[in-house]
């Protein structure tokens, strides 16, 4: 039998990039239960845990890049590991020595596109918000009540620019006084900083800050699970609060308050899908829901393993920048489980998950099957008849 003695340089590495808790673990292998990656194939984050906890990480192998950060494993710990803080603390180390296995380089083309214009496509900052030609958008003023901060998706993907429409325009029926950014907006910075690249994280950050600060902003609306909880939750470490609100929180609000009203129906079978982001990392679960139920005519259904739940689309933790071979993708049993549940229309909140559920339907060859939808095109296609 081979016997390792622990590496202890590269434990105290490991420690201070951020992966101090891997002591913590003591094997239980509760996380490989339930990671949605042993649904498609072996993979074991107890050994990545024990391997760092040693010193004996192997940054140039793709297993410390398959973590999504879905959140299951941290919820099921038993000593409180934080597997996500330990698995993106040997992603850093791996940032630092310019080491990428195969499926983690793109990530070299989404940093210098970050670097250079401000988004992960690397598309030219002056047309950030091209897609709103004609809608009117007022850039921020001080004194408006919020800023609506549009991600990268949002601005940039042919896709995700219809949901970007649906949501200014139901943001103008309302009478909410909001502005945009324009083109002094940045990513959020949050898949990059999952991917271990800190300082591109920090300088992202500390740009978008300083734009919020210098503007007078306090209330942010966002569409995208990861901005909300990277303004929430990462961005306080710069000492900084901002109000922060996703946009099924507001229509929710909206609806309640009576400023968002329907004008026609939707008979239609629906399942809704939590992104891991919105749901397990920020806990909203019942907003969405209930805006569906408030729809005339929508039957709302439920898929296996939903809320706390919900199996992941397969895109967090950077991975939405790496290839994922077809028969790989969390998003193919997800899709099943819409169709298992009955539904025509699968609903989500989160741009990464419409991204892969879009693409996961046409490479399964279910574009008649199933539609998919989010749920800000749900709420403008029955406000607007």
């Amino acid at each position: 039998m081979e016997i390792f003695e622990p590496f202890k340089e590269a434990i105290e590495e490991i420690n201070q990039a951020g992966g101090e808790r891997t002591k913590l673990c003591f094997q239980c292998g509760k996380c490989d239960s339930v990671c949605p990656w042993n649904r498609v194939r072996n993979f074991s984050m107890r050994r990545l845990i024990r391997e760092a906890n040693f010193g004996l990480s192997e940054i140039e192998k793709d297993d410390i890049w398959l973590c999504t950060t879905c959140g299951k494993c941290p919820q099921r710990c038993p000593r409180d590991v934080r597997q996500i803080e330990d698995t993106v603390a040997v992603r850093r180390i791996a940032n630092v020595y310019n080491v990428f296995s195969d499926t983690a380089k793109p990530i070299k083309t989404v940093s210098s596109g970050l670097k250079t214009e401000g988004n992960p496509f690397g598309e030219e900052r002056s047309k950030r918000y091209a897609w709103a030609e004609g809608l009117n958008l007022k850039k921020f003023e001080e004194g408006m009540e919020y800023l609506f901060f549009t991600d990268c998706y949002l601005c940039y993907d042919p896709r995700m620019k219809k949901v970007a429409k649906m949501t200014v325009n139901i943001l103008n029926s309302s009478g909410i006084e909001y502005g945009i950014l324009g083109e002094m907006e940045n990513c959020c910075g949050e898949s990059i900083r999952k991917t271990g690249n800190e300082e591109l994280f920090k300088k992202l950050a500390k740009e978008n800050i300083k734009n919020f600060i210098d503007r007078g902003v306090q209330k942010i609306i966002v569409s995208s699970p990861h901005c909300l909880y990277t303004f929430k939750n990462e961005y306080s470490q710069f000492k900084v609060n901002f109000e922060v609100i996703h946009i099924v929180e507001l229509l929710y609000k909206l609806i309640l308050e009576g400023k968002l009203k329907f004008n026609g129906s939707l008979k239609k079978k629906v399942v809704y899908h939590d992104p891991c982001y919105l749901g397990r990392h920020s806990g909203i679960y019942d907003e969405p829901r209930e805006l569906l139920k408030s729809i005339p005519g929508l039957t709302l259904l439920e898929m296996e393993e939903e809320r706390e739940e919900s199996l992941c689309c397969g895109m967090g933790g950077g991975r939405v920048w790496m290839e994922t071979h077809k028969n790989e993708r969390f998003s193919n049993i997800r899709i099943e489980q819409a169709i298992n549940a009955g539904a025509e229309i699968l609903v989500t909140a989160c741009p990464y998950c419409i991204t892969n559920f879009e693409d996961t339907r046409v490479v399964l060859g279910l574009e008649d099957k199933i539609e998919i939808r989010d749920i800000t095109e749900i709420i403008a296609e029955v406000a607007f008849v």
